[in-house]
């Protein structure tokens, strides 16, 4: 039973991961971030997206803790402004409560029409 709980609790986490991507290219505002994604933001997004990937649990606490992770890792070895670095992490952050009211919406059924010709 164990496994089976760890497993959902993996998939979880994996479908968060795949949703904050999408979200992040194909929302709203995707075709702007698409435009603005520079190559060390495409990585840094990649490793967050990794993280997420082997994160046990999925909360916003959580989530926030991995992209802190990744920033940090950036800011210290690569050359890129802290002030850009800061600006990516926050606007990653954004998106949780988009990527959570995502799954709610996925997980509601839809209703199906009934047929409205009556039996004779």
């Amino acid at each position: 039973m164990a496994n089976n709980n760890s497993q959902k609790v993996l998939v979880g986490a994996g479908l968060a991961a795949v949703a904050a991507g999408a979200y992040f290219f194909l929302g709203p505002n995707g075709k702007k971030h698409q435009k603005k994604m520079k190559g060390w933001m495409v990585k840094m997004k990649g490793e967050v997206l990794e993280r997420l990937e082997d994160a046990r649990e999925m909360t916003e606490p959580v989530y926030n803790e991995i992209i802190d992770g990744v920033a940090q890792t950036y800011s210290v070895a690569n050359k890129v402004p802290k002030s850009e670095i800061v600006a990516l992490a926050t606007d990653l952050k954004r998106h949780w409560k988009n990527i959570v009211g995502g799954r709610k919406t996925a997980r509601k059924t839809t209703r199906t029409k009934k047929n409205s010709r009556s039996k004779k």
